[in-house]
């Protein structure tokens, strides 16, 4: 069993508080926020830290702010910084403020809040909590993450801290500049749904959910859920970071549900559609219909 022991460390501002102490870490919904009670801190200190390490006294995480109020039972933060240290990857979060509750140990992060990772993720919101134990953070409000030459976007999310994993609720956009195996260039694609929309970026799959839409510049698909996969980088194992792996080139699309597809002038319709990137081949299944429009010059003439 791993044991984790937590060091404060402090520049007081004023008296010393004494009652801090260690920080203990319990279970708790990744979606609850920390509020402190409305009253006056009991002390108010600059320079705050607070660091976790693992049994063999690597550190695992760390939290500090430019000043701190404390309470009974939170911790209220300013300039907040915080980071997880990971087997493969580092992740840094900051924000205008913060909230730290020194019972449960759930961190409440509001105003500018970066999430950035060393595999080159970025995600940017209003609020997030972060739940240090599960590794789990969470929001109800917008959500961009920027990675690569790929851009999403959504309302509400909840996902692995190291970001390999995450969740849009609602309104999700993806934009993504992809290669074009065949131009040898890239193009724009992008993707749009109701929600929600599921993306792992480890086994390189995103599925989205109700009204999705792609547009590519060849063609528009719609559906009711769509699974999207994308080209694995080639890696050395010895190097390779999770989900700096995945790249922004679309391997497959698989539309289920509805699908309509408009290419030209020409529609088809199914229940299951297949889409391959390499070859850009579509392969229609579940009661296809194609329905094709074509332009018909007459040349014949009539004579007397």
């Amino acid at each position: 069993m791993e044991h984790k022991k937590t060091v404060l460390t402090f520049a007081f501002l004023f008296l010393t508080y004494a009652h801090l102490g260690a920080v203990e870490v319990k279970e708790i919904k990744p979606s609850q926020a920390v509020k402190a009670k409305a009253q006056e801190s009991d002390q108010q200190i600059g320079d705050f830290s607070l660091s976790g390490f693992g049994d063999k006294g690597k550190k695992s995480w760390d939290l500090a702010g430019q000043s701190a109020d404390i309470f009974s039972e939170v911790v209220k933060l300013k300039k907040v910084v915080g980071n997880n240290y990971g087997q493969n990857d580092t992740i840094n979060l900051t924000a205008d403020k913060g909230d730290f509750n020194k019972k449960s140990g759930l961190v409440h992060l509001q105003d500018n809040v970066v999430i950035t990772t060393s595999s080159g993720s970025k995600l940017t919101t209003d609020t997030l909590d972060w739940d240090r134990k599960q590794q789990i953070i969470s929001t109800l409000d917008k959500v961009n993450l920027a990675r690569q030459d790929m851009n999403l976007s959504g309302q509400g999310a909840q996902g692995q801290t190291a970001l390999k994993q995450i969740m849009l609720e609602k309104d999700v956009r993806l934009d993504i500049q992809a290669l074009d195996a065949q131009a040898n260039k890239k193009e724009k694609i992008v993707i749009t749904c109701d929600g929600p929309l599921d993306v792992d970026y480890e086994k390189n799959i995103a599925i989205f959910n109700n009204n999705v839409k792609v547009e590519k510049p060849d063609l528009t698909i719609y559906s009711d859920k769509m699974q999207v996969y994308f080209t694995p980088k080639q890696q050395d194992q010895a190097t390779a970071q999770g989900p700096a792996a995945i790249s922004s080139s679309v391997n497959k699309i698989v539309a289920l549900g509805n699908v309509r597809i408009l290419r030209g002038e020409n529609i088809s319709y199914s229940q299951e559609a297949i889409y391959t990137a390499i070859d850009k081949k579509i392969t229609l299944t579940g009661k296809p219909q194609i329905i094709i429009y074509q332009t018909e010059n007459s040349d014949a003439t009539s004579g007397n």
